[in-house]
């Protein structure tokens, strides 16, 4: 009998933990999370704080005999450093465990500011239940909400907390708003509509401090200043793998990973947002931390787990890493879909209609699409989706989207369809 450990209890931890207690009945699992409590996802804070849902909206798993159930041990600690080597686990509370494979699953971590006065009591980060709570309990309509940061995480939370009544400026250091799935064009349009629906935007300024006081002095790069109640810390996150220095285990931005989403140490895993596996489709190793990846990742990290527990070669590879983003800012969706910004030798198009608040942008590697950015588009963006994920070949469906953009919904019907077929039919004939 082997003994699986998973350091992470997110979307990732979770899913896998269940994996392998399908593929290997009788194993031993324990699941260590650093949060005591349910198993909870951060994508449902948002729904949280506009009140949609309460804390137990967010729960993965609704029973609390979920995992009792399944004989998965439950541990909440941190873990301080693990020897691939030796196969143990040393934790901050002291104890150590050992295990025969290991699934890193610790996520990300919000980013700390190094500015003056980030640690004040009405300073709070926008990450876990205990954030969501603090914020809930300090804002209330006419609050003076300061938001640091208008990245992805950043434009999530907006919408709640103008749901919420509060008075919100956001700032943002770089130049456009999204930098990081937006060009310059959409991050420009995003900026304009959220000052339309009145939340106060500063792009390229920096803070520099924040001074104690009720309320708040937040002074700005710029020279200005702004009164706040309450100021919110969205910078972004980083992988959470500090306790890896020293454990064998290769680091980049991330843990590197190859296509089974194992490490350089046999028997050692990684999966969710602190990966960086390997993709197939680009030939580099990426970190692309959204929940489907961290779930695909899980669920192929499980299966090699356990195949590699029986002395058995891999039974499961990634097929690409998702490098998906769709976005609702206060109303207006926009979308980032593969290489958004375009790769080496390739083309692209863009069409722009600020009239009606839409914009529109692909790229093209031959005469395949490797990447989209959209703003305004509620129709078919799924369909960009599919195009850039299925590398479908689009022959001379390229040139008509080079003229005009908007028929990628016509290229998908002409080309993944008949790419499909000709797949399928390959198929038959090799069996």
């Amino acid at each position: 009998m082997s003994h699986h450990v998973i350091l992470g209890a997110g979307p990732a931890g979770v899913v896998a933990a269940e994996r392998i207690r399908k593929l290997a009945p009788a194993d031993s699992i324990t699941l260590i999370g650093d949060e005591a409590g349910p198993a909870y996802s951060r994508m449902a804070i948002p729904y949280m704080l506009i009140g949609d849902i309460d804390a137990t909206g967010t729960y993965l798993r609704k029973s609390p005999e979920h995992f009792a159930a399944l004989k998965i041990e439950q541990i909440w600690a941190r873990a301080r450093s693990i020897d691939g080597q030796r196969k143990t686990i040393s934790l901050q509370s002291g104890e150590s465990l050992t295990f025969d494979t290991l699934l890193i699953a610790t996520g990300s971590r919000p980013i700390k500011a190094n500015i003056a006065g980030i640690d004040l009591p009405d300073v709070i980060n926008c990450w876990t239940l205990d954030d969501a709570n603090a914020i809930i309990a300090k804002t209330k309509p006419g609050t003076r909400v300061l938001q640091l940061g208008a990245g992805f995480i950043g434009c999530i939370i907006m919408e709640a907390l103008v749901a919420r009544g509060v008075e919100l400026r956001v700032v943002e250091r770089r130049e456009r708003m999204v930098a990081r799935m937006m060009g310059h064009v959409a991050g420009d349009m995003i900026h304009q509509w959220c000052e339309s629906k009145g939340v106060k935007v500063h792009v390229g300024v920096s803070v520099e401090s924040i001074e104690g006081g009720t309320p708040m002095t937040v002074n700005l790069g710029d020279g200005s200043k702004v009164q706040a109640d309450v100021v919110i810390s969205a910078i972004g996150v980083r992988p959470s793998i500090d306790f890896l220095d020293d454990s064998g285990v290769q680091c980049q931005m991330g843990v590197l990973t190859d296509d089974a989403m194992q490490t350089n140490v046999p028997g050692v895993y990684a999966a969710g947002d602190c990966a960086e596996a390997f993709d197939p489709f680009s030939q580099r190793p990426i970190v692309s931390a959204i929940q489907p990846n961290a779930v695909d990742q899980a669920r192929v990290a499980a299966a090699n787990m356990v195949a590699h527990s029986r002395g058995l070669a891999a039974k499961s590879r990634i097929q690409a890493v998702t490098q998906i983003n769709m976005l609702d800012t206060l109303g207006l969706i926009s979308t980032s879909f593969g290489a958004w910004q375009g790769v080496s030798g390739g083309d692209g198009v863009e069409l722009t209609d600020k009239a009606s608040g839409r914009h529109l942008s692909l790229h093209f590697k031959d005469d395949v699409m490797v990447g989209s950015n959209s703003v305004g588009w509620t129709e078919n963006v799924g369909v960009m989706r599919g195009l850039v994920e299925g590398r479908v070949k689009l022959g001379a469906w390229k040139e008509h989207l080079l003229r005009d953009p908007t028929r990628f919904m016509e290229a998908y019907l002409a080309c993944a369809t008949a790419q499909a077929e000709w797949t399928g039919a390959l198929d038959e004939r090799r069996s």
